[in-house]
């Protein structure tokens, strides 16, 4: 780590200088001492975050949205802390200010703003899953997290055991990817992505307890009635034939309940 110089410590003092003119509402004063820091080196985002802050005090918030443009245009992503911040966010409401978080949004989180991203979203929910037979057979709670990169999924048996996947887009191959591990130490790891039937998703099991690997495949179908299907298959044979693994017919927890 490299030792702290004079003219960091000098330019810490400035900006403490700055700030607290800025919070007395002495905006001259303020720019005079940020402008002291700048000139000893303080990092260019601070002091252009800084400057935004003393033009919303002012009362000159196309000052401060300038600015912040301005900032932008170096690279600067970070759209939290705008939005995060209790002066820069007083901002909220001002047309360009409002323009500059909707862009810089898109680049801090992409995922968010990527149609391929929502393709699984049919899926996304509190759910009650029945086998064909009607019988209960949990439940599962499906979220979309990190900004829209990941789904998470949490499932219940109604035997007690449960399970988790995380379930993401690899942009790389523009593939769907589940990883699935089950407290019975099944590992699933499947690839693959929308079908004429759904989401289909191919790869392999691995069970811990065996040793054993096999191929195994995936199936997700919306129906026209809200449901959807979940449908799991293995192969014993390499693939060349296949057997159920799980069939189960997801309905919203809401609807179930509503419905009793």
């Amino acid at each position: 780590m490299s030792p702290i110089t004079y003219a960091q410590t000098e330019a810490e003092t400035w900006f403490e200088r700055a700030v607290a003119a800025r919070e007395a509402r002495q905006p001259d004063d303020a720019l005079e001492a940020l402008s002291e820091a700048e000139a000893l080196g303080l990092s260019p985002v601070r002091v252009a975050l800084e400057r935004a802050r003393i033009g919303v005090l002012a009362g000159d918030p196309d000052m401060a949205v300038r600015t912040l443009r301005g900032l932008a245009a170096t690279g600067f992503t970070g759209v939290g802390l705008l939005t995060g911040d209790p002066v820069l966010s007083l901002l909220a409401g001002h047309a360009d200010y409002d323009g500059l978080v909707g862009e810089l949004s898109v680049q801090a989180y992409p995922c968010a703003h990527d149609a391929a991203f929502a393709t699984f979203d049919f899926w996304i929910g509190d759910w009650d899953v029945h086998i064909a037979s009607g019988a209960f057979a949990g439940s599962n709670s499906i979220r979309r997290e990190q900004r829209g990169c990941v789904l998470i999924e949490n499932w219940k048996s109604v035997s007690g055991g449960g399970g988790m996947s995380i379930n993401y887009l690899d942009r790389q191959s523009d593939e769907w990817v589940q990883i699935w591990n089950d407290e019975g130490g099944n590992q699933i790891n499947i690839r693959g992505g929308m079908s004429d039937d759904g989401m289909l998703l191919t790869g392999t099991i691995h069970y811990v307890a065996t040793g054993t690997t096999a191929p195994f495949r995936g199936l997700w179908t919306p129906l026209d009635d809200g449901r959807v299907r979940q449908f799991f298959e293995q192969s014993n044979d390499g693939g060349a034939t296949w057997a159920t693994w799980f069939e189960g017919f997801y309905t919203r927890a809401d609807e179930t309940r509503d419905s009793h």
